[in-house]
């Protein structure tokens, strides 16, 4: 009833508004709204993707969504992952794959990861569906981890360490599938359609050659990466080798904002690179960004990507993405209340006791292992991103989109306060 009421709210505005004055309206509400979860402690994106709920269709259907704002939305997504990339180091990743932090990263991926796929077979949905909300269900959003993190004032003690390493390594590992996911999407679909009961040899013989060749582009992309990576460390340890060389290339370039340009080339070939292995684009910007750091570039140069990436950014793409979703977004649109609740029940149940489970492997006592758990459980941007790409991909609909954004923005709302309490119980005495 509720929603019924909500979708037939009059229309303020015609529905044709220039494109400008939507955009205007948008990044206004998106602000104006960002700034009150701020106030309260919540990230920004909770009140930008509300604006967008209330501008949108489901409530008062001032906006709608369309090419224009998708194609600033697809450069917010770009710029959140090259700044999600800009906050890890190829070190960090390492860490997190191996010691005590292998067990708590490993738990706290694929239990999420593995619930979830048992909720998809339990209520028979589709198997790439069942995958995407795997996926986003076994996500920590880095950001968000770090921003509650440093809100509580425990970003550098032992535990908010792990937290993050954990949290690179759900980042890392769901882009990675991400990207395979989408590279097999097409074709995998095809020969479903065109099934039949009996599979002639020649027909697999090219199933198998297609998979092969598919995997052998991921691998040699990956190995890309890898390579680039050694190139460039072996050069920066080499007296800056690096970081000379840029600042001598900068001080013969006359146009303004030369370093930006240099660096989001670089960045760019990354992501043009992993498009031309049938990867989506995002996971190059990740991995291309990722190769960069302090060291390479140099601390002020380093300093001047991260403040004017996060300036447009944060000021103004990342408002009009998340916006876009709560355009997008719509409760009507839910036809299956049973498998919301289940996705929420699964998605603060897996997370919590995976993150706990693997601490314990690690050999952390009960209250820590706890608090771990508690810490891992935000979603937020990355599980967003992804949800937007798997609707634009035509892999899931509307009501698993929705229900996706429900379950982001509650376990983003929930995991502060119930990481405080965590921290409160792990350091009281017994």
């Amino acid at each position: 009833m509720c929603a019924c009421l909500i979708t037939k709210m009059p229309e303020i505005l015609p529905p044709d508004l220039p494109f400008f004055l939507k955009l205007l309206i948008l990044l206004l509400l998106a602000r104006v709204f960002g700034e009150i979860m701020e106030y309260f402690g919540q990230p920004a994106l909770i009140g930008e993707i509300f604006a967008g709920i209330l501008a949108g269709p489901s409530v008062f259907n001032i906006i709608h969504q369309n090419n224009e704002l998708k194609t600033f939305g697809e450069l917010g997504i770009f710029l959140l992952v090259v700044r999600a990339g800009l906050e890890i180091r190829f070190d960090d990743v390492r860490s997190s794959f191996f010691g005590k932090n292998f067990w708590i990263a490993m738990m706290g991926f694929f239990i999420p990861i593995t619930l979830g796929v048992l909720v998809g077979v339990a209520f028979e949905l589709d198997i790439m569906v069942t995958t995407f909300m795997s996926l986003c269900i076994a996500i920590t959003a880095l950001p968000v981890s770090i921003r509650i993190l440093m809100d509580l004032k425990k970003l550098k003690t032992p535990i908010g360490q792990k937290i993050i390493s954990v949290a690179i390594f759900n980042d890392v590992m769901a882009l990675m599938i991400l990207g395979i996911l989408l590279h097999f999407k097409p074709e995998s679909a095809t020969v479903v359609a065109n099934a039949q009961p009996q599979i002639e040899a020649t027909t697999l013989n090219e199933i198998l050659i297609q998979i092969g060749e598919k995997l052998g582009k991921v691998i040699l992309f990956f190995a890309i990466i890898l390579l680039v990576n050694r190139i460039l460390y072996t050069t920066a340890t080499r007296v800056d080798f690096v970081q000379t060389r840029l600042n001598k290339v900068l001080t013969y370039l006359k146009g303004r904002e030369s370093l930006f340009a240099i660096v989001f080339v670089f960045i760019l070939i990354f992501a043009s690179l992993s498009e031309l292995v049938g990867l989506h684009f995002v996971v190059g910007a990740f991995f291309g960004a990722m190769l960069l750091n302090e060291e390479m570039l140099g601390k002020e140069n380093f300093k001047k990507i991260e403040d004017s990436t996060s300036n447009i950014t944060i000021g103004f793409l990342a408002p009009i993405f998340f916006a876009g979703i709560g355009l997008e977004f719509s409760i009507s649109a839910i036809d299956n209340y049973f498998l919301l609740f289940a996705v929420l029940g699964v998605s603060f149940f897996s997370k919590i006791f995976g993150g706990y489970f693997g601490a314990r492997l690690a050999g952390m006592n009960n209250r820590d292992s706890l608090t771990i758990g508690v810490g891992l459980n935000a979603r937020g941007i990355i599980e967003l991103v992804i949800a937007n790409i798997a609707l634009k991909e035509g892999i899931i609909d509307y009501s698993m989109f929705s229900i996706l954004v429900i379950m982001g923005v509650l376990t983003t709302i929930a995991t502060p306060y119930l990481l405080g309490r965590a921290f409160k119980y792990a350091e009281a005495k017994t």
